[in-house]
């Protein structure tokens, strides 16, 4: 029998109308977007209906994606499809923990929004960008980062994938220094310098809003992006460290499959997570989990092979 995981996305897919079809369709999914938009008066206008301008800035971007990570993960596990673990790519942990009772949901909602703000405040504070080096070892960019003074190696993706974040001044420079290497330095459609020291400050903050936060522990694992290893409790001593350090998410992968899973499931928008595992475990099973059509595909193959 297959051993799932849920993925669920973090940022940078965004657009007009997702989860808009799920929300239709669904009463638990209603249920759910129903009671965030009485906490965040206008978040369901910003997913169904607003702009890319407006879903790119980072106070938006982050509820509305945790609305659309969690619905199709719901859709799921309603219909039998049930995981035995969860991991989250960067925003995508918040729903992760919120799916794995760690946190109720509209805590989650409240706790991701206060997450947005503060990242989103961050931003505006220093001009930074984000990009993807491919075709590079991890050894070969974190040695090309060295010789700048501020761009850190922040997401280890995949084999042959990190991405990076930096001043917005020496990106250019960085890149032809990655050009010259052999590389490709593609950027990113993200607000800031996430989980790197640009993100100190507005990580101090945050750990004041998990403080008030109540959390427990997770019925099943939860692996982190902090340690790439299952959470261990407090919850809130491991989430803390997230914003301004690196997301190990090949790491976090391998341990996942060493652990067992051979079946992952990306729930929320688009595919980036699926197409990042497919490249680190050639010949798992990977889905991707979005609109009530790919949900029932899924449901139907899953639960046909149970």
């Amino acid at each position: 029998m297959a051993k799932i995981a849920f993925v669920f996305s973090g940022q940078g897919a965004q657009h007009p109308g997702m989860g808009e079809d799920l929300y239709n369709s669904y009463e638990s999914v209603r249920a759910l977007f129903d009671g965030a938009e009485e906490r965040r008066p206008g978040t369901l206008a910003q997913m169904f209906s607003g702009d890319a301008g407006t879903l790119r800035a980072t106070e938006n971007t982050q509820p509305c994606l945790y609305l659309a990570d969690l619905a199709p993960a719901l859709v799921l596990s309603e219909a039998g499809v049930v995981p035995s673990g969860v991991a989250g790519f960067s925003l995508g942990e918040l729903p992760a923990l919120a799916f794995a009772g760690a946190i109720s949901h509209a805590d989650g909602f409240l706790l991701t929004s206060r997450r947005g703000v503060i990242m989103g405040e961050a931003t505006r504070e220093r001009a930074t960008a984000m990009a993807a080096v491919v075709k590079l070892e991890n050894s070969a960019v974190e040695a090309i980062c060295r010789e700048f003074s501020e761009v850190y190696p922040v997401n280890y993706n995949c084999p042959g994938q990190l991405v990076v974040a930096g001043a917005a001044e020496e990106m250019e420079a960085f890149s032809e220094k990655v050009k010259d290497a052999g590389g490709r330095a593609l950027p990113l459609a993200v607000a800031g310098g996430f989980h790197s020291p640009f993100m100190n400050g507005a990580a101090e903050k945050f750990a004041d809003v998990i403080r008030q936060t109540e959390f427990g522990a997770p019925t099943i694992p939860v692996y982190a992006n902090y340690t790439g290893e299952p959470y261990e409790l407090p919850v809130s001593k491991t989430l803390s460290q997230q914003m301004n350090h690196p997301v190990l998410w090949e790491k976090t992968v391998r341990r996942m499959a060493s652990d067992g899973f051979d079946t992952f499931i990306e729930t929320g928008v688009g595919t980036t997570l699926s197409k990042l595992i497919m490249k680190t475990l050639p010949g798992v099973k990977v889905y991707s989990a979005e609109t009530k059509e790919s949900c029932e595909r899924i449901i139907g193959e899953v639960t046909a092979n149970a």
